[in-house]
């Protein structure tokens, strides 16, 4: 079983920056593809950006050049960094591991999420 917990989260104007963790229990990190999501209120969960077993990264068009994921197998952490934080950017951020395909929403393993509020 594998528990994540984000942190990093919290309130800045538009035009800053924050860093996002998550912390993974276990010993099975390293085999798990990894992403963070998104959610505004009344809107769907959406994948964010993702990193696989092997490193290669993937993000949506709205922010790319802004978003980088990074992860680190000996410190069991995903990391997101946000730069150029936009008011549209503001949800909750969740991150997530799977063995499977990170577009599929079930199955894996869901931190409990952190919110990101940035005010223009």
């Amino acid at each position: 079983q594998v528990q994540l917990a984000e942190s990093g989260g919290g309130s800045v104007q538009a035009g800053g920056s924050l860093r996002l963790s998550c912390l993974a229990s276990g010993s099975a990190f390293s085999f798990l593809n990894l992403g963070w999501y998104r959610q505004a209120p009344g809107k769907q969960r959406e994948l964010v950006a993702s990193i696989n077993r092997r490193g290669d990264t993937n993000y949506i068009d709205s922010v790319k050049g802004r978003f980088t994921i990074s992860r680190d197998n000996a410190k069991n952490t995903v990391y997101l960094q946000l730069n150029s934080l936009k008011a549209e950017d503001t949800a909750v951020y969740y991150c997530r591991g799977t063995i499977g395909v990170l577009t599929a929403l079930s199955g894996g393993y869901w931190g409990q999420g952190t919110q990101v509020t940035v005010s223009s």
